[in-house]
C-alpha cells in the first residue's frame, strides 16, 4: 500500500526549488539528502523516481531540490506531485495513541453501546482538522471528526464513536429545512 509522505505545492524561486507539504513524520528521513522518491505525477502523468540533492525549511514550510529539476518551469510542472513510499517500510509506532492512516483502514466503527457503525475506509486530512471516512453497511459515507470528544476509543481492532444527535443520520439535514 502507497503512503504519501509529501505533495507538491508550488515552485519557489527561479532555480527548481519546490514547496512540499509534508505529510510524514520524518520529513528529516524522507526528504534527506540523496534519497529516492517516487513521485506520482498529477494528471494521470505516471510515476517517476526523484533523488534529493537539497532540502531546508522556510518559513515553516519545506523546500526541496531535485536532481534534474532546475529551473521554475520544471518545478512548476511538478505541481500536485505526490512523493509516496510503501507502507511496509514504516514501522508501527510505539505510543498506543499514535496511528498512521492505513493502520486505522478497515477497522471496525461502533457506537460506545456498541452498535454497528461501518469501517473506516481512509483518513482525511482537511483544514479543519482530520475526519474518518466510515463506510456503513448500507454502504453510505459517514465522515466523522477525529477528535476525542466524538472518537474517545481507538486501536488497531476497534474505533469507539460517542456523536452527536444527527450526525449519522442521512436525514438530520433535510429536517433542517
Amino acid at each position: 500500500m502507497d503512503l504519501v509522505v509529501g505533495r507538491v505545492v508550488k515552485s519557489h524561486g527561479i532555480r527548481g526549488e519546490l514547496v512540499v507539504d509534508v505529510r510524514t513524520d520524518d520529513p528529516d528521513l524522507r526528504f534527506a539528502r540523496g534519497s529516492v522518491l517516487r513521485g506520482r505525477l498529477p494528471r494521470g502523468g505516471g510515476e517517476r523516481e526523484f533523488t534529493v540533492t537539497a532540502a531546508r525549511d522556510h518559513s515553516g514550510r519545506l523546500l526541496v531540490s531535485l536532481d534534474g529539476v532546475a529551473s521554475r518551469d520544471s518545478a512548476d510542472a511538478l505541481r500536485g506531485t505526490l512523493f509516496l513510499i510503501d507502507s511496509s517500510q514504516v514501522e508501527p509506532s510505539d505510543d498506543p495513541d499514535e496511528f498512521y492512516d492505513h493502520e486505522l483502514e478497515g477497522v471496525p466503527v461502533q457506537l460506545t453501546d456498541g452498535t454497528e457503525v461501518g469501517v473506516v475506509e481512509s483518513v482525511l486530512h482537511m483544514p479543519g482538522g482530520e475526519l474518518l471516512s466510515v463506510r456503513t453497511p448500507d454502504k453510505r459515507e459517514v465522515l466523522i471528526p477525529f477528535v476525542r470528544e466524538i472518537v474517545p476509543t481507538v486501536s488497531r481492532e476497534l474505533i469507539v464513536i460517542d456523536p452527536p444527535e444527527g450526525l449519522l443520520d442521512p436525514d438530520a439535514a433535510d429536517g433542517a429545512k
